[in-house]
């Protein structure tokens, strides 16, 4: 039975997961704003008639939150509190027959690239004219460009291409068009994303195009930076570094999961790189683009992983002394090519490897960070908490990065602009700071 008055046209969508997740539900949301729905963003206001999730399907714990949200709003459907329920995402694309069978109380389950058969269902028509043209659930200052879909690479640990395909670039043109569009509309910062940004353009040019595409990009009038995520070192296109250095408004930052260093352990994943070729493109990007901020991420056991390839990671990381460092632990994925050896590092030997090298990132990060104090860098600020303004360098990324803080006390910033700031002090993962001048 009904508890209240729903509206009828209204659809609530919910995002877990990344941000190429993230950009999908901002798609959606702007093709149903355009079929005359009314689109609401993780709401708790309970009065939308639609929910549409999500989900995420690339570890053991995003499966688990992925499949508790759904359980969540299937009883909320049962208590007569929403009408409708639909389910898309890497989740569903990778264990539909599997959730249709345990949780039946959805009405329609869609996989990565059905948003036009999700549309359909929902009585709406996939609007090709809107070339870049979503609801952004980001701070309207900045904005996610995926730059292209699914991924060609082997990793034997990964069930990215089981839920996401094939790699498909997007056009040159219609980034260029999406890019005017977001720039027109207050977006100052692009973070390209991509399951593999370095494969941009081998599909539709038969050549990587990733540094004429971020140079063209880097033309669009408003666009005062520009932020590359999730290059793959093997065979990476060295002419990004080039217009990394001459555009003012390409960060000086790069993202490159490069996940071990011990060569046995990097054959094994299939990463087509090994520990001197790693250490040599690292020197290159340092050399080339001086004063680069490089992320990375790590697994942390798996399988085979021996003390001594541990060892090897602890080392590499103090000696690469990288800028911003994630970890994760290693999760046993079914049909992908690690799945086949054993899972033979305990859950809590994992833990304790990836607690260690975060340890020895966050003396790494406190170390970087002190020597900035008396410097001037230029900020993007996001928002206002507390007795703070909170923004970034052009070495921050969202979410994910250091955050600059400068006290409100006496001071009005405005949520979206460039100012300079003199940093005061550090901590290991935060800057404070004063307007300067």
């Amino acid at each position: 039975m009904k508890t209240k008055t729903l509206r009828q046209n209204k659809v609530n969508v919910i995002t877990l997961g990344c941000s190429k997740n993230l950009v999908d539900s901002e798609v959606l949301m702007g093709q149903l704003r355009a079929n005359d729905f009314e689109v609401v963003y993780e709401s708790s206001r309970q009065d939308a008639s639609i929910v549409i999730i999500n989900t995420c399907g690339f570890i053991d714990n995003a499966k688990q939150e992925s499949v508790d949200t759904i359980l969540h709003y299937a009883r909320k459907k049962e208590q007569g509190k929403i009408d409708r329920l639909i389910v898309t995402g890497c989740l569903s694309e990778r264990y539909k027959p599997d959730l249709e069978k345990e949780i039946a109380n959805v009405d329609a389950y869609f996989g990565t690239r059905d948003l036009p058969l999700l549309l359909k269902t929902l009585g709406a028509d996939y609007k090709h004219e809107l070339i870049g043209e979503r609801l952004l659930t980001t701070p309207r200052h900045y904005a996610y460009m995926k730059i292209s879909e699914g991924c060609d690479r082997p990793c034997s640990f990964c069930a990215i291409p089981l839920m996401r395909g094939r790699h498909i670039s997007r056009p040159m043109e219609e980034l260029v068009t999406e890019a005017k569009h977001l720039a027109e509309n207050g977006t100052r910062e692009l973070l390209l994303i991509a399951q593999d940004s370095t494969y941009y353009g081998l599909d539709i040019y038969k050549d990587r195009k990733l540094a004429e595409l971020m140079m063209r990009l880097s033309e669009v009038e408003g666009i005062g930076w520009i932020r590359l995520h999730y290059a793959f070192p093997s065979g990476f296109p060295e002419d990004v570094l080039d217009v990394m250095r001459e555009r003012n408004n390409i960060c000086n930052y790069m993202d490159i999961p490069l996940q071990h260093i011990s060569d046995n352990m990097l054959k094994s994943m299939k990463r087509g790189t090994t520990e001197a070729r790693t250490y040599a493109l690292i020197e290159r990007f340092r050399e080339k683009v001086p004063g680069i901020a490089l992320r990375t991420t790590l697994i942390a056991g798996y399988p085979g992983e021996t003390e001594a390839d541990h060892e090897a990671m602890l080392r590499f990381v103090d000696k690469a002394r990288f800028d911003r460092l994630g970890i994760f632990t290693y999760s046993h994925e079914e049909n992908t090519p690690a799945y086949l050896l054993q899972d033979d590092v305990p859950e809590d030997i994992k833990q304790q490897r990836a607690e260690a090298v975060m340890a020895l990132q966050q003396n790494i990060s406190e170390e970087i960070n002190s020597l900035k104090v008396g410097q001037e860098f230029q900020v993007l600020f996001d928002r206002k908490e507390g007795d703070y303004f909170v923004g970034r360098t052009e070495f921050d990324s969202p979410e994910v990065d250091n955050e600059v803080l400068v006290p409100a006390k006496d001071t009005y910033i405005r949520t979206g602009d460039f100012a300079k700031v003199r940093i005061t002090s550090t901590a290991a993962f935060d800057l404070y700071g004063e307007l300067a001048g």
